[in-house]
């Protein structure tokens, strides 16, 4: 399986890189995935992950690394969907910001013990989700303001002036939904780790 994942994730990371619309938002899209990759290369036999949660995290930098291709406010086929006046793209990579990181957030409680009862685990993973996607929120800030007019690719905004709030508003989505689909599954592959 992890020879797969890594192939996939090349794969997908080349062609992202090959002619981008845009180098420097390429680079700073596609690196969270790169990171996200090294760290589960080093933490793959001191902490392996549930497959479910591999699985996801690939679909994630995938999610990344499209958006760093085309710039998240060009991805064909997002264009005036569902009668929007903007591409949407970004939304997809938001809801995934929290739908992985929720995924993650839960599997690392879960087996460290870290809380008890499932109301104060599930208060837990939104609270880390929601942390994550304001964290991210102002990493695009910090971008922006050092790079300028050359950070609005990377921000995505398309003139929306609520674009950070829909941001961290789906990050939660992603989050809530993660917890009510995937608990389940997630417990049974939690349970054969050990």
């Amino acid at each position: 399986m992890k020879y797969a994942w890594g192939l996939i994730f090349l794969v997908v990371l080349i062609w992202s890189g090959i002619n981008p619309k845009d180098t420097l938002t390429w680079f700073l899209e596609v690196s969270p995935a790169i990171i996200g990759a090294g760290l589960l290369l080093y933490t793959f036999k001191t902490f392996h992950l549930t497959s479910i949660l591999y699985f996801f995290i690939l679909l994630h930098c995938i999610v990344l690394m499209i958006g760093g291709h085309y710039t998240y406010a060009e991805v064909p086929l997002f264009d005036g969907l569902f009668g929007a006046e903007r591409n949407n793209y970004d939304k997809v990579g938001h809801l995934f910001q929290g739908f992985v990181p929720a995924l993650l957030a839960r599997e690392i409680l879960i087996r460290k013990n870290a809380v008890n009862g499932k109301a104060w685990l599930n208060t837990f993973i939104i609270s880390v989700t929601l942390a994550f996607s304001a964290f991210y929120e102002l990493i695009e800030w910090w971008v922006a303001v050092a790079s300028g007019d050359d950070a609005v690719a990377f921000l995505g905004t398309q003139g929306y002036e609520w674009d950070t709030q829909s941001d961290m508003f789906l990050a939660l989505i992603g989050a809530i939904v993660c917890i009510l689909v995937l608990s389940k599954i997630h417990d049974k592959q939690l349970q054969n780790l050990k």
